[in-house]
């Protein structure tokens, strides 16, 4: 199942568990994690874009690592809300995610990247380690507005 609605995703995990937040870019995938409860969204890892077998394969890992039940996509929309050609990747990599078998929530990340790079240049964190943290930190964004959304 995909979907845009927090109230459809969260019943379709009636017993909770944990989830992953992914931020898809073209070229990396940035990884977060949240506790079963649903309480706080951790960055954890950014796994470097392949060919997407190579990506489902990767994702397979962390999913059955981490006991992972459900997924939480960024969703790139324009700033007016609208589909852009990158919000039609995130929705067909979205349905190449059915092997997986998993939930997927779709997740408006218009603020996200901003947002966190905004917080990086604050800690005065230099530009290569913004440029390592920043994926996994953005998914961590978005993870968080989808659980806080949820609770």
């Amino acid at each position: 199942m995909i979907t845009g609605s927090t109230l459809e995703f969260r019943d379709s995990l009636p017993e909770g568990g944990r989830l992953a937040g992914l931020d898809v870019g073209t070229k990396t995938i940035g990884l977060a994690y949240c506790d079963a409860g649903w309480t706080i969204a951790t960055p954890a890892e950014t796994i470097r874009r392949t060919k997407f077998g190579a990506d489902l394969e990767a994702l397979r890992k962390v999913v059955a690592s981490q006991s992972i039940r459900g997924l939480v996509l960024g969703l790139p929309l324009n700033m007016d809300g609208t589909d852009s050609p990158r919000t039609q990747a995130i929705r067909a990599f979205a349905r190449n995610l059915k092997p997986l078998d998993l939930p997927i929530l779709l997740w408006d990340e218009r603020w996200s990247t901003a947002a966190v790079t905004r917080t990086l240049l604050e800690a005065d964190a230099s530009r290569a380690r913004r440029a390592e943290v920043v994926d996994k930190m953005a998914a961590a964004y978005i993870l968080q507005g989808a659980i806080d959304a949820m609770a």
